[in-house]
This record gives structure tokens, C-alpha cells and sequence, in this order.
């Protein structure tokens, strides 16, 4: 139905990653330090990963009809996994990841890997598979890009707070991103994490439209 509506705008499709969404069941709702799924991943190595293989078939197969109803990309959401070190996110998280990116791969449409938090973390999770990596508002673009390496591009990485600010001062962060994005690969922009709820639409609006006057071709 919205591809219908949207004509040639693409959609995005996306579903929330194995470790987020086991985190989201083991502990009830948002956590601040994620104690008992840590607790569960270290505790219990066999049942975590038997659970976040079967979240990684339902993720999957959750995208895939995404995809079949013509999302033109697709985006894994992990917003909780930058709780973890890297050598726990390679161990524990990373093949369930790594399960969901190839499950997709066949359809040829753009897998982006979303985190927040996660500046340790985003070569692994450039490793996991995705064509895309998400980079939030903490680590700088060119410090991103050596951190994922060669062959990805980057999405990324306005705070999401700037919003709140004045017109100048968002058109002037948004600059600054841009002007970092030159020479990388490639480079999707994209506010640094989700928009906060109290946020107004016409900013959003605003900035959709000066990112596009800026960077047409």
C-alpha cells in the first residue's frame, strides 16, 4: 500500500535487531544497563544464543516480506547493543547479525546496520554484512570511515538534538556533516539516532529540504 502511494519516493524497510529485541524480552521494556540480558548472555551462553537464532529467522524473514512488498533498502535497528565490548559483540551477537544481513543479500537491495552508541563497535558491525553503517553524532565521519574501512558507506550523523535549536544553528550542523561527507564512499544523511518525539514536524521538514538544495546535482 505505500509503495502504491509513494510512487517513485523509496521506502525503507526495517525491523529491530536480534540483541535489541532479546533485550527488549529478557528485560521487559528500555533498560538503562541491561543487566539481566547481560546476566542471560553470560550466565546461560547456549540458551542466549538459541534465542537470538531465533530472533535472527523471525527478523529475517520479517524483512523479507518487507522487501517482496517493494521496500527499495532495508535497516536493522541494534539501538541497544552499544552496551556491549566488542569481543562480547563479536562472541555473542555478531552471528545472528551476520544470519539476518545474508538472508537478505539475494534480494540486491541496500542493507543498512543502525546502533547507537556503538563507536567501538562499527567495524564489527561493518563486518556483520551491511552496505551501510549507521554512525551516530559522537564519533566524527573521517574517524568513522577508518573505523569501518573500505567498501561501506556511512549514514549519519546530525544529533538529534539540534533540532531544538535555531534555523541557523541547524543549517550550520548540518553543513558541518555534510562538508565531512565529502570523499567518503558513499554517504546517506540521516539524523544520528531516531527523531525525539517531541520534535517539530516542520523542522524536519526544513532540514529534509536544505539537505536536498545543498547536495543536488
Amino acid at each position: 500500500m505505500l509503495t502504491g502511494e509513494l510512487g517513485d519516493t523509496p521506502l525503507i524497510g526495517f525491523a529491530g535487531a536480534p540483541f535489541t529485541l532479546a533485550s527488549y524480552l529478557v528485560e521487559g521494556g528500555p533498560s538503562r544497563n541491561h543487566e539481566h540480558t547481560k546476566a542471560l548472555m553470560y550466565g546461560d551462553p547456549q540458551l542466549w544464543d538459541d534465542l537470538l537464532d531465533r530472533l535472527a529467522e523471525i527478523t529475517s524473514a520479517f524483512l523479507k516480506v518487507q522487501i517482496e512488498a517493494g521496500a527499495s533498502a532495508v535497516q536493522l535497528f541494534d539501538s541497544w547493543v552499544g552496551a556491549l565490548a566488542p569481543a562480547d559483540y563479536r562472541r555473542s551477537v555478531m552471528p545472528a547479525s551476520v544470519k539476518v544481513f545474508d538472508a537478505v543479500a539475494g534480494y540486491g537491495v541496500p542493507r543498512i546496520h543502525f546502533g547507537v552508541g556503538t563507536g567501538e563497535l562499527l567495524g564489527l558491525m561493518g563486518e556483520a554484512g551491511a552496505d551501510v553503517v549507521g554512525v551516530d553524532w559522537r564519533v566524527p565521519l573521517d574517524e568513522a570511515v577508518r573505523r569501518v574501512g573500505p567498501g561501506k558507506a556511512l549514514q549519519g550523523n546530525l544529533d538529534p538534538a539540534v533540532l531544538f535549536s535555531s534555523r541557523e544553528a541547524v543549517e550550520a550542523k548540518t553543513d558541518e556533516v555534510l562538508a565531512a561527507a565529502k570523499g567518503l564512499e558513499g554517504h546517506v544523511f540521516n539524523l544520528g539516532h531516531g527523531v525525539l518525539p517531541t520534535t517539530d514536524p516542520d523542522a524536519l521538514t526544513r532540514l529534509v529540504e536544505y539537505v536536498h538544495t545543498h547536495t543536488a546535482v
